[in-house]
C-alpha cells in the first residue's frame, strides 16, 4: 500500500549531535527536541487538557493496553476517537500495550502473541500484533507503536535474543495491517543492554517502513549510565530522516543526555507523578514542598517559571494545599512540572539552532545540580 510521509525535517544538527526538527500529522506540527506527557488511560491526572495546552505541550499519549480494558474502547469509539474522548485536538502517541502486558503475571509468550489474565475478572485474554494495531486504529491516535516484547533488567542473552526475534517480526506484521489514513507507525528497537543484540534489533527494525523508530527496553531498572550507553549506541544507528524516540524517559539529567545523543522525542510519567507526590521541579533543583523549610516561604516555586502556578501561589501555599490533601494541589504541582518540562525543551530547541547545545547543558545542569535534594 502507499505511504504516507511523516514530514519529518530537520532544521539544525549541532555540533555535538543534538538535533533540531518538526515534524507533521493531521493533528498538528510537532517541534522536536519535544517531551510527551503521559495520559495512561486517556487522561492526565488532576487536570484538564486545557492546562497541559497551557504548557507547550503538543504531543500526549495514551496506553493500548489500559484504553482496550472493560469498555473504554467501545467508549471512545462512541465519542468519535481518542481526540474527542481525551478533549485533546493535537497530536496524540498510544503505545502498543506490550510493556504492560509483558509487567503482568501469568503471561505466556508465543511467536504468535502473548496471553494474560485480564485485571479485573481474570479472564484469559490473547493479544497478538494485529489486535493491537485493529485496537490502536480504533482509537484514531496519530502516532501507533509497533507490538514489541519488552524484557526487564537484568535478562540473560538468551531472553534478550528471543525478544528481539519477536519484536522484528511482530513488527513485520504489524506494518501488514491497514491503519487510519492519519495514522503512522513506529517500529521498536529491543536489545537489553547488549550492544551487538541493540545493533541487530535497530538493523532488522530500520529495515521495514516505519515512520519513526523508538528505543525501547530502557528504564526498566538497567540504571543511568547504562540508559545512556545504550541511547548513545542506538540512535545513530537508526534512519537519520525519521523521527528517533527514546521510550519512558525520563529525568532531566536524562531528558539533556538523550537530546545530547541524536534522540527527537521522549515521554515518561516522571513530571506528572512527581507533581502528586509534592516534589516540584525548578531550574535550580527539586523541591519537596512538604517540607518545613517552605512553612513561611512566600516566593514561587520558580521565579523564572510563567506558569500559571507560579504566577499565583506561593510555596507555603502550595505547602498548605498538601498538607490539607485538597485536590488542587495535586492540579496546580501538574501544572508547574509539565510546565518546567516543556520550557526546557523549548530551551533546548534553541540552543540547538544557535549550535551551543553543549555549553547550554553544562551551564544548565550546574545551575539544576547545585541546589541538590531536599
Amino acid at each position: 500500500m502507499a505511504r504516507k510521509d511523516i514530514q519529518f525535517k530537520l532544521h539544525a544538527v549541532d555540533r555535538s549531535g543534538a538535533r533540531r526538527g518538526e515534524f507533521k500529522t493531521a493533528h498538528g506540527i510537532v517541534q522536536t527536541p519535544t517531551f510527551m506527557p503521559v495520559g495512561t488511560a486517556g487522561f492526565i491526572r488532576s487536570t484538564t487538557p486545557r492546562d497541559i495546552a497551557e504548557t507547550g505541550a503538543e504531543v500526549i499519549l495514551a496506553n493500548t493496553y489500559h484504553m482496550s480494558l472493560g469498555d473504554r474502547l467501545q467508549t471512545v469509539v462512541r465519542a468519535g476517537g481518542l481526540h474527542n474522548f481525551m478533549g485533546w485536538q493535537k497530536t496524540i502517541l498510544t503505545d502498543s500495550g506490550g510493556f504492560q502486558v509483558f509487567s503482568l503475571p501469568d503471561t505466556t509468550i508465543t511467536d504468535d502473541g502473548v496471553s494474560f489474565s485480564f485485571e479485573e475478572s481474570g479472564e484469559r485474554i490473547e493479544l497478538t500484533p494485529e489486535k493491537s494495531m485493529l485496537i490502536q486504529r480504533e482509537l484514531g491516535s496519530d502516532i501507533v507503536m509497533a507490538f514489541d516484547e519488552c524484557v526487564g533488567f537484568p535478562a540473560d542473552e538468551a531472553e534478550v535474543r528471543k525478544s528481539i526475534h519477536h519484536t522484528t517480526e511482530w513488527g513485520k506484521r504489524c506494518r501488514e495491517v491497514e491503519l487510519q489514513d492519519h495514522q503512522f507507525l513506529f517500529g521498536i528497537v529491543q536489545g537489553g543492554t547488549y550492544q551487538a543484540l541493540r545493533r541487530q534489533s535497530a538493523q532488522e527494525i530500520a529495515k521495514i517502513d516505519f515512520d519513526g523508530f523508538a528505543i525501547g527496553g530502557v528504564s526498566v531498572g538497567e540504571g543511568h549510565q547504562l540508559l545512556r550507553e545504550i541511547t548513545g549506541m542506538t540512535a545513530p544507528l537508526l534512519p537519520p530522516k525519521k523521527p528517533r524516540y527514546l521510550m519512558g524517559v525520563g529525568l532531566p539529567e536524562d531528558i539533556l543526555a538523550a537530546v545530547h545523543r541524536g534522540v527527537d522525542m521522549m515521554d515518561c510519567v516522571i513530571p506528572t507523578r512527581y507533581a502528586r507526590q509534592g516534589t516540584l521541579f525548578t531550574r535550580t533543583g527539586k523541591l519537596r514542598i512538604m517540607d518545613k523549610t517552605f512553612r513561611k516561604d512566600k516566593y514561587p516555586l520558580d521565579t523564572k517559571c510563567q506558569c500559571y502556578t507560579c504566577q499565583t501561589y506561593t510555596r507555603m501555599v502550595l505547602r498548605y494545599l498538601f498538607f490539607t490533601k485538597d485536590p488542587l494541589a495535586e492540579t496546580l504541582a501538574t501544572i508547574h512540572n509539565v510546565t518546567f518540562y516543556e520550557d526546557l525543551m523549548g530551551d533546548i530547541r534553541k540552543a540547538i539552532e544557535n549550535n551551543d547545545y553543549e555549553n547550554f547543558q553544562s551551564r544548565w545542569l550546574n545551575a539544576y545540580l547545585k541546589k541538590g535534594q531536599k
